[in-house]
């Protein structure tokens, strides 16, 4: 089943973050029962895939300023059937920054969130079950702006809190802080 390597990394973290066993019941439900949950033709929700995309020396995290929903977010994108959700989120890195060189820090999941994305002249509202993976950019070079950004910028992850008031963006940071405990 091409469903089960994403099984396996959500099970990882059930172990690692007891305290998100609501949202990860949730998220495993959807893919078990689900056989075309990587396919953005699912009308009522799909597997996305996002970068915590760090710089070399950790210190800041690259958003995005979304066009479409218009606030700063990490980068990521639609799996459009790639199972392979890590694979995804560096696709979706690539794309959305112009950087050339990016390596994950870890083959685990960094992160999970379930997200409504509100109806818009090319589709009904429906759920994104975002899989987010720890990356870093591994040279300091300018940034190119995609067509699905206004704007993108190396935030410092310590004042990421002046820039965004995401409940998912803070918890990553949280996590990110705490990584090392």
């Amino acid at each position: 089943m091409h469903r089960n390597a994403l099984l396996s990394l959500l099970d990882v973290y059930k172990n690692k973050y007891p305290e998100e066993r609501e949202t990860l019941d949730a998220f495993i439900h959807f893919v078990q029962d689900n056989t075309s949950c990587f396919e953005r033709s699912l009308a009522k929700g799909h597997v996305t895939g996002s970068a915590w995309l760090v710089n070399r020396d950790h210190s800041k995290i690259l958003l995005t300023h979304h066009r479409k929903l218009n606030k700063w977010l990490q980068l990521g994108g639609h799996a459009d059937g790639e199972s392979n959700i890590g694979a995804v989120a560096l696709r979706e890195a690539y794309e959305e920054s112009g950087l050339k060189s990016i390596v994950p820090l870890s083959e685990e999941i960094f992160d999970i969130d379930i997200h409504r994305i509100p109806e818009n002249p090319k589709e009904a509202a429906h759920f994104h079950y975002d899989v987010r993976f720890a990356l870093e950019a591994q040279v300091c070079e300018k940034v190119t702006v995609s067509l699905e950004s206004h704007d993108l910028s190396w935030i410092s992850i310590l004042g990421l809190h002046e820039q965004s008031d995401e409940t998912s963006i803070l918890r990553m940071r949280q996590k990110w802080f705490s990584k090392d405990d």
